[in-house]
């Protein structure tokens, strides 16, 4: 018998365009829904295995599509986001990457910024963690040399969190060798994938938003 996959998808309630990259992406990961992140589990041809939240933004309609789905609902008065509850969910079920559906856009920016707060946080505790929209992604910056697959022509930005450290990009139009980047600074906004794209970086906190050339 195989093992339960650890790699856990969360539906959120922000903008999701489904494409092939996003379906290879989330292809055999189990699937947990947030409130209304659940209206995308139809046009992603998913099934959670969860839905929870406090429901409040679940219309009759998306709620009577999924009557068999196990659900955990929670107070609208509550100290924790639908989103994270989703995410504390997974990784009480054994999750070790993460790939956040629907994490930007949306009505709240307050939310779509969590996201990628929490992406940082969850990654520097050994998580591997990834936000999309379909057409947007983001992958936070571990310390050291880090990979990304994204086709040549892709745009990129290295978005700081705090002031970064030896920030080197390799693969880009316009790289950087050992650069100290304050927090703040739009040096690192509006780049351009030429190559393998590599990212080093001694100290700080940053992640990559990426729109992958072709994820239409």
């Amino acid at each position: 018998m195989n093992a339960p996959s650890t790699h856990f998808t969360i539906l959120l309630g922000g903008d999701v365009v489904p494409t092939d990259r996003l379906a290879r992406q989330i292809a055999g990961s189990r699937v947990i829904a947030a409130d209304s992140g659940m209206r995308h589990a139809s046009i992603l041809n998913l099934r959670p295995e969860l839905w929870t939240g406090d429901f409040d933004s679940v219309d009759d309609r998306l709620d009577a599509a999924f009557p068999d789905v196990e659900r955990e609902v929670f107070p609208a008065a509550k100290d924790l986001t639908d989103g994270e509850i989703a995410v504390e969910a997974a990784l009480a079920r054994g999750a070790k990457s993460l790939t956040l559906v629907g994490a930007f856009g949306g009505p709240r920016a307050d939310h779509a910024f969590l996201h990628l707060a929490l992406a940082i946080r969850l990654s520097e505790s050994g998580i591997d963690m990834r936000l999309t929209s379909g057409t947007e992604e983001g992958i936070p910056l571990r310390f050291g040399k880090q990979g990304f697959d994204l086709p040549s022509g892709s745009l990129f930005s290295v978005l700081a969190m705090t002031d970064l450290d030896g920030l080197t990009l390799v693969g880009a139009r316009w790289p950087l060798t050992e650069r100290d980047v304050p927090f703040g600074s739009s040096l690192t906004l509006s780049n351009e994938v030429v190559g393998d794209l590599a990212v080093s970086l001694r100290s700080g906190r940053a992640i990559l938003i990426a729109h992958p050339l072709g994820a239409t």
